[in-house]
């Protein structure tokens, strides 16, 4: 039976919690007051109720364990969009040594005799200083949604349970009548038989998740519970490639091979060669198979109006935009911003772009990855031509709006060739990164890139340069 665990609650459902239980009762209150405390609360993040309970009382017990790494423990996908189920976080509670005991209880529908019975066996446990997470109704309504809490102690007096409200920010030990609580508690699945459901809390041999590096899994499960909101439709398969999120209106077998081959390729290889840290937010890629929904979902899901036919990068939308029926190109060129972004913050437009447009096309060679000569190589060799190729010195002096928006029609191509050869020539690597060491001393490149050529007259390079250029052929 698949069990949901739910979910973020609204202040009417919390409310509804308080109201009667249609006559049921637990019958008299033999039960001495118990109250385990001082256990912090904390409030879940979307639908992580089950993994909030369980960081509260690891806190108890002294440990840091976040309900991130409670999700990570549990094995999810977080392709599934949501936080645990009863399944997934008795795995993890177990997995991080807690013994849990059984956690599904059948009980006959209606029988009050048979709650007692389970409020018994749980309030033993909080007597022995054990608490519990169970899963139970929002409210006795057909609309109550499931919802984990953890139980801490009872008020005799009162006749109330104690519990942490994970839904709440101020849902430190709160209250509700008992009637009500076994009353919610049980899970109505059947007409003859209900199920009632507790994770016990007793350490046994507490070992916390090692943290997983980059953004982890929780993150990423986050992050698609807010990404489902956008989608436009069942027709957009999804993929996980970290630190990318890849989404795509091809066929599903596409575009996992997409995800994979080109997203997962470029991004191994560019990290292998330059970059050590990734994207400082998970980066969506969308893959719009054709210009025509392009055009649509540029605007149905962004209010953009592109200006390029291939795609673009938004970092207001923490995105990637791509019409892939033009090719994969533009799509390695884009991932390589946000690892630059990340890694390079300073790095001038001329080497951002420069290497960018180097692996519009490109390969792999002994493992590396490496771009070919393109499309762009036509108009450089025109620009050389004519003597309308400005000198190095220039060109890494441009600011981000010289090189973009005064772009005499050669930056792109000089950057990306002069990155071209410093690759042929096994220099490009090293340039990057000493650049990226002198970056404060040097904030161009222009002394970086002189020192590694080993040149002393720029103008004479230039010309050798130019000539190697106009030697390059594409196709």
């Amino acid at each position: 039976m698949k069990l949901t665990s739910r979910l973020v609650l609204s202040a009417s459902l919390i409310l509804a919690t308080a109201l009667p239980s249609h006559g049921r009762h637990v019958g008299t209150p033999a039960y001495k007051s118990v109250l385990i405390k001082n256990v912090p609360h904390v409030r879940q993040k979307p639908d992580f109720c089950g993994e909030a309970c369980a960081e509260m009382y690891l806190g108890k017990l002294g440990h840091k364990t976040t309900q991130d790494d409670v999700f990570n423990a549990s094995g999810l996908d977080p392709l599934e969009a949501r936080g645990c189920y009863t399944k997934e976080l008795a795995a993890a509670l177990r997995a991080i040594g807690f013994s849990t005991g059984d956690v599904w209880h059948r009980v006959p529908a209606g029988s009050d005799e048979a709650m007692r019975a389970e409020w018994r066996a749980l309030h033993s446990d909080l007597v022995a200083e054990i608490p519990s997470i169970v899963c139970m109704r929002t409210s006795n309504t057909s609309s109550a949604t499931e919802h984990f809490r953890l139980v801490l102690g009872y008020d005799a007096k009162k006749e109330k349970v104690i519990y942490h409200e994970p839904a709440e920010a101020m849902g430190a030990y709160k209250q509700m009548p008992l009637s009500t609580f076994t009353s919610c508690w049980p899970l109505r699945y059947g007409r003859k038989e209900w199920t009632v459901i507790r994770l016990r809390l007793k350490p046994a041999a507490i070992k916390p998740p090692a943290a997983q590096q980059g953004y982890s899994d929780a993150q990423f499960a986050q992050h698609m519970m807010e990404l489902k909101k956008k989608l436009p439709g069942k027709a957009f398969t999804v993929a996980i490639q970290k630190p990318f999120v890849v989404i795509g209106d091809e066929s599903p077998r596409v575009v996992r091979a997409r995800a994979e081959r080109t997203v997962q390729w470029a991004a191994e290889r560019l990290k292998k060669q330059y970059f050590t840290k990734d994207p400082d937010d998970i980066i969506d890629i969308w893959l719009f198979k054709d210009k025509a929904s392009y055009r649509k979902h540029t605007w149905s899901i962004f209010k953009d109006r592109p200006d390029t036919p291939f795609g673009y990068s938004s970092p207001e939308h923490k995105a990637l935009i791509m019409n892939i029926a033009t090719g994969g190109g533009t799509l390695v060129h884009e991932i390589v911003h946000p690892f630059v972004a990340a890694n390079f913050p300073e790095c001038p437009a001329w080497l951002n772009e420069g290497l960018g447009s180097l692996y519009e096309q490109s390969t792999s060679r002994d493992g590396k990855i490496v771009g070919l000569t393109n499309w762009r190589l036509e108009g450089l060799q025109k620009a050389i031509k004519g003597r309308r190729v400005p000198s190095f010195k220039a060109l890494t002096r441009t600011s981000d709006h010289e090189f973009y928006d005064e772009d005499p029609g050669t930056n792109y191509g000089q950057a990306r060739y002069l990155c071209y050869y410093l690759q042929e020539k096994g220099l490009l690597e090293k340039f990057y990164h000493d650049f990226h060491a002198s970056r404060k001393k040097d904030p161009t490149g222009y002394n970086t890139l002189q020192k590694v050529l080993g040149e002393k007259d720029m103008d004479e390079f230039k010309a050798r340069w130019e000539k190697y250029v106009l030697g390059l052929h594409f196709p």
